[in-house]
């Protein structure tokens, strides 16, 4: 389709080329005036033949180019490309109502060269305006479309609601960063059901990843491999669809600001582990789920009195103190416990502290007296 249209395009040059400088060509070659030579039929077919020899060494690179640009542009946010458009079309707009003050002048570079350098100076400004302010144009676009919403199911909202189809992508996007994928508790996650939506694993994230991947350091050759070894886990269980977003911000060096860039264009999710990832989102109004925020919500709670079984497994910092853990790595610190090491005993709570590291438990032995006689 893209080699006829192409064909269609030099065929349609070919004619009008022809047709407009053939007959300079037969002026210079003294055959003006010849019928049989500068005639309408024949300068077409001439611009056409000229055109086909030129097709047959222009047409693949020309397919390839326009192959390029259509996969750019399906890449591409249809928010980034409209706001993009419109500005563009007004900055000419306004370059060409400029131009015309000058057009009629009879200095040369007035009514030449200076509607030419306007367009672009105008085009330039109005691509860039577009691209960099494109959540005005979301808001601006949403409120519009929010507003006719409202107007066409004011009548029946009730009936709209109960209408909604259940394969709707209700859910917002999920942006998974690098970290996340390293960490591999996202893939357990998935598995539970609390993760809805679509996961967007953007391409520089992915490169990242490799990065890691094939680094010298053994440590981060591991890590980057288990990265990678959870995104095609997470593709192939199919959970929830696993889609790769291939655009790029050039200008930005950054993968973490690329992400949260990424975040305002699609109003999406950043799923995290990294705290300084997660500060930065927050001041600049980007919604995180912290995976490492969840793990510490879902700690089990306990208060004082409250009794429990736990393996004391080494000494504590003060004297007499034992150290012992729960499932989920909380530390519990038992009185007396070094009488208890490598045992399992049964302790009552006494108090809780929250700290920048975690939670602390502390604890003593419900029958921490009789266990120092028998140990006597």
């Amino acid at each position: 389709m893209r080699k006829i249209m192409i064909k269609i395009v030099l065929a349609v040059l070919g004619i009008g080329a022809g047709y407009t400088f053939m007959p300079p060509v037969w002026l210079l070659l003294g055959l003006s005036n010849n019928i049989w030579a500068n005639n309408f039929a024949v300068n077409i077919l001439i611009g056409l033949a000229v055109m086909h020899i030129v097709s047959l060494f222009v047409t693949e690179p020309l397919e390839r180019l326009i192959k390029r640009l259509e996969n750019n542009l399906a890449q591409q946010n249809p928010y980034v490309i409209i706001s993009t458009s419109l500005s563009v079309v007004v900055g000419l707009m306004i370059a060409a109502l400029i131009s015309t003050l000058v057009s009629r002048s009879q200095v040369f570079l007035l009514n030449t060269v200076i509607p030419i350098v306007l367009m672009v100076i105008f085009g330039y400004l109005g691509y860039f305006v577009g691209k960099n302010h494109l959540d005005f144009f979301k808001k601006l676009m949403s409120r519009r479309l929010r507003a006719e919403k409202k107007v066409e199911n004011a009548e029946d909202d009730t009936a709209s609601v109960l209408e909604r189809k259940t394969g709707d992508n209700f859910h917002r996007l999920k942006l998974l960063d690098t970290n996340i994928l390293i960490d591999g508790r996202i893939y357990d996650l998935v598995n539970t059901g609390f993760i809805e939506g679509t996961l967007i694993v953007p391409n520089f994230v992915l490169y990242e990843l490799q990065y890691i991947a094939d680094s010298a350091d053994s440590i981060k050759r591991v890590r980057g491999r288990r990265g990678l070894d959870i995104l095609n886990k997470l593709r192939d269980e199919k959970k929830v669809p696993v889609e790769m977003y291939e655009g790029d911000f050039d200008d930005i060096q950054e993968v973490d600001s690329k992400l949260i860039k990424l975040a305002k264009l699609l109003d999406a999710v950043v799923v995290t582990n990294d705290y300084n990832l997660n500060k930065v989102s927050e001041f600049q109004n980007v919604e995180v789920l912290n995976v490492n925020a969840l793990a510490k919500a879902l700690k089990p709670r306990v208060v004082p009195g409250e009794k429990m079984t736990v393996r004391v497994i080494k000494n504590g910092t003060e004297r007499q103190q034992g150290v012992a853990y729960l499932d989920d790595g909380t530390m519990i610190v038992v009185e007396d416990g070094r009488y208890y090491l490598n045992t399992s005993i049964e302790v009552v709570v006494t108090s809780a502290l929250q700290t920048d590291a975690g939670r602390m438990i502390f604890a003593k032995p419900v029958h921490s007296t009789r266990g120092i006689k028998e140990k006597n």
